[in-house]
């Protein structure tokens, strides 16, 4: 089943969403030229929407500081920046539709007894019909399918949703989960491309499913390698990545352009930051990122 349905677009509107749980570091300045280079080079709209649903896990300052750096960077976004946080009363209207369709489940479940499974839900609750007296989580009941998308970067990509499993929309903690967001949130701002780090790649088809039960569009999807260290493991915060200076951001820029496959011109180091995004718009071509999953930071200096 192809889920790439989406139609013609009369305009292209991409995105950059970052979480507020640290600076912004050199993965994540990848995702964020990938998806503005893309948009631009495509005559499109480039919003910011800031990922700030997840509290235990924000750094205060953090979200003002990405912005900043961003717009150190020149990447300016058009319109005002999404914040989620902004956004609950939306999720919790969305999933007491679901529930009123039958369309999720009150999970249970503790860590403990979900110890073993490989992240793969059994099903303990799917019969759930009433909500509990106890902590609980809400599930989408997810179908015995294959799920097909044609990934712009990485080629053709199949899923099966019985080893995804069911997932969780809301948590045990009251926390809204970012596969329901971010597909509110990419069909409230018409989002027609989306550009971002190979390692969401098995969130797409979990949100394929979403929007087909939600009756939303799908966007057209396009992962990029993710920067990895000396020991294979990706380039994040929770690895204590450093942020990226705000003070020289031209030679970080280049080191990101041919992090992204393009053959960069020697005189581009003398050139102001409005002059290397000008010159990363007019060269861009998508083809040219590596088809990988990961790409060693130390292979980049």
């Amino acid at each position: 089943m192809n889920m790439n349905r989406i139609h013609c677009q009369a305009h292209y509107t991409g995105r950059f969403a970052p979480s507020p749980s640290g600076p912004l570091h050199f993965g994540s300045l990848v995702a964020a030229l990938a998806s503005y280079l893309d948009a631009h080079a495509n005559n499109g709209q480039w919003l910011v929407r800031m990922e700030d649903i997840d509290p235990p896990r924000e750094q205060p300052g953090a979200a003002d500081l990405i912005l900043k750096t961003l717009d150190a960077y020149g990447m300016h976004w058009h319109g005002s920046v999404l914040f989620q946080s902004n956004r609950t009363a939306v999720y919790q209207t969305i999933l007491n539709e679901m529930l009123v369709k039958g369309q999720l489940y009150p999970c249970t479940c503790t860590r403990k007894k979900l110890a073993g499974k490989n992240g793969i839900y059994p099903g303990y609750c799917r019969n759930n019909t009433h909500i509990p007296n106890e902590p609980y989580s809400l599930r989408l009941k997810c179908p015995t399918e294959i799920l097909s998308f044609d990934d712009q970067i990485q080629g053709k990509q199949s899923f099966d949703l019985d080893e995804l499993g069911d997932f969780i929309l809301k948590r045990k903690d009251g926390l809204f989960a970012y596969q329901l967001a971010v597909c509110a949130d990419d069909e409230f701002q018409g989002i027609t491309h989306i550009v971002r780090g190979f390692d969401l790649i098995d969130s797409t088809p979990r949100q394929l499913h979403l929007q087909n039960v939600l009756g939303y569009r799908h966007p057209i999807y396009s992962h990029i390698p993710v920067i990895t260290l000396d020991d294979g493991n990706k380039l994040s915060k929770q690895n204590h990545a450093p942020g990226i200076p705000l003070d020289d951001p031209g030679p970080w820029l280049i080191k990101g352009i041919k992090a992204l496959g393009m053959p960069v011109d020697t005189g581009l180091e003398s050139c102001s930051v409005e002059d290397i995004l000008k010159w990363g718009i007019s060269h861009w071509q998508q083809q040219l990122i590596p088809v990988t999953d990961g790409i060693p930071m130390a292979t980049l200096n």
